[in-house]
């Protein structure tokens, strides 16, 4: 068997949708499983849709979810070049080819003629293509006489090249995914294969350029299902239906709510990113959210990626990237499309911050704590880091909304002042506050049993106590545990909270 070869291949016509990473990363896992190789190549062969930065936006977005390419535009190889308007030359050999076997020819129709066509045979109740049956009616190399054709060529004037698909024909061919795809060619196009700007169509460079870079699986998504029996026909009559590659059609990510695919529109309904990166349009500067700058990590966007459309068989669901390369496999791949869900993947990158490690947590927040204006050094940060993780989805959730751990609280949760604070708990803290005072910088099982020992002593329950002391030292109602956070602030500095809240929750309850 020949060296696995898979090729990810976007336009660059705008930012890149998170289903593109989803494609480009079931490449990645099955080439790297089998240690094949990974290209990427830029198909920007509709020069009218090409969005200025648009190429280094997908490099950058793909660099920063972990997938490594072994050729493409960035790094060069054996098959270079990776841009499609760089082998532009290339094409019309390939063209002309089919010209010279009969399998394409001339079409000098116009736009106007074209609609002309359609409108007619829609009216008609037939389907509106230029298929054998239409091309006959049509101003082109099928029907001109040879002379004619000549004049025009020779003139200059506009011309398309069409593929010259048999009028009744079954197409065949086998999906890894779904199977046998059968199609009649009577209900397919004479598709453009070049243009009369010099370019190729998308179908006649894909098929090329994965023929001459040696592709040997074309995993995409399942938009293109419809294309691909045209691109077996083209291999058929460049006779290389020897070495054509597997196909493989992923099912589409769907949208939360509703039927249909994944748009941008729905991640700006309901607020999430769409996008692997913050995207700014250059024609409209209209900036749209990334999974990158909304805090996500890169690890867990991955495994929810992978978990969209694709599972193992005893259903786990946290996964390291080099773990989906071992375990991934073509078959797990369900054929129907897979719901994206917003609120599943926070808790993807809740887990994934359990499992990163403290100290690189604090690394990434420390100048972000500092522009705060928080006093701190790392060896705090990660341990604050370590009592908070457990409680936040994202990392800038901790320098957001845990001020308390880095100064003395201002405001106070008005719900639980209502609820629990009153002359006993008040009088309570106050001796606490008096009995930690006295104390060197304990552990938290010592304050904690100070704690509970003092409040059996007052006749009191823990319970009635324990929330008035957490909104002292916190502002709040909830949080990390109680004692390792006192702990942590210390002693010292608790009392003055202490002393502080009741001095201000008196003030405002007055």
């Amino acid at each position: 068997m020949s060296k696995v070869r898979v090729r990810f291949a976007p336009s660059p016509t705008g930012p890149l949708h998170i289903g593109g990473v989803r494609t480009a990363l079931f490449n990645y896992l099955f080439a790297k499983q089998l240690g094949g190789d990974m290209i990427l190549r830029i198909e920007d062969t509709d020069q009218a849709r090409f969005v200025p930065g648009a190429e280094d936006y997908i490099v950058e977005s793909l660099k920063w979810v972990g997938i490594q390419f072994d050729e493409g535009t960035h790094v060069g190889g054996p098959f270079a070049p990776y841009r499609q308007s760089d082998r532009k030359a290339m094409y019309r050999q390939y063209a002309d080819q089919l010209l010279a076997s009969g399998h394409a020819y001339y079409a000098f129709d116009t736009s106007e003629e074209l609609d002309a066509m359609r409108e007619k045979l829609k009216a008609g109740g037939m389907a509106p293509q230029y298929d054998a049956v239409s091309r006959m009616s049509m101003i082109n190399s099928l029907t001109l006489p040879e002379d004619e054709v000549k004049r025009r060529l020779d003139a200059g004037e506009p011309y398309v090249i069409r593929i010259k698909l048999p009028r009744k024909e079954e197409v065949r061919f086998h999906d890894l995914i779904r199977g046998w795809v059968i199609v009649q060619t009577s209900a397919m196009d004479d598709k453009v294969l070049f243009k009369s700007d010099g370019m190729p169509t998308y179908h006649l460079a894909n098929v090329v350029d994965d023929y001459t870079m040696k592709i040997t699986h074309v995993i995409r998504g399942e938009e293109w299902l419809p294309s691909a029996p045209l691109h077996v026909m083209l291999y058929q009559f460049f006779g290389w239906q020897d070495v054509m590659p597997k196909f493989a059609h992923l099912p589409l990510i769907l949208k939360p709510d509703g039927n249909g695919k994944l748009s941008k529109r729905d991640g700006d309904r309901l607020g999430f990113p769409v996008f692997p990166l913050e995207w700014k349009d250059p024609s409209t500067n209209e900036i749209s959210s990334g999974y990158r700058e909304k805090g996500y990590e890169a690890e867990a966007v991955v495994n929810m990626l992978a978990l969209l459309g694709w599972h193992t068989s005893d259903n786990r669901e946290i996964f390291s990237l080099e773990e989906l390369i071992k375990l991934f496999s073509i078959e797990k791949i369900s054929k129907n499309g897979a719901k994206f869900d917003p609120e599943k993947a926070k808790w993807f990158n809740h887990q994934h911050l359990m499992l990163k490690d403290n100290a690189q947590i604090a690394s990434e927040i420390f100048e972000a704590c500092q522009a705060k204006g928080y006093q701190t050094n790392m060896d705090y940060l990660t341990n604050v880091v370590a009592l908070i993780k457990e409680k936040v989805t994202f990392s800038h959730d901790i320098v957001e909304r845990c001020a308390y751990f880095f100064q003395t609280p201002t405001q106070f949760d008005e719900q639980v002042i209502a609820k629990k604070w009153n002359s006993q708990a008040v009088a309570f803290l106050q001796d606490y506050a008096n009995m930690i005072t006295s104390m060197e910088n304990e552990d938290s099982t010592t304050l904690e049993t100070s704690f509970k020992t003092l409040a059996a002593d007052k006749g009191l329950s823990p319970g009635a106590v324990m929330q008035p002391l957490r909104l002292a030292l916190t502002g709040e109602g909830g949080g990390p545990p109680l004692f390792e956070m006192l702990c942590l602030i210390g002693v010292a500095n608790c009392a003055d909270r202490i002393t502080h809240a009741i001095k201000t929750i008196q003030v405002a309850t007055q």
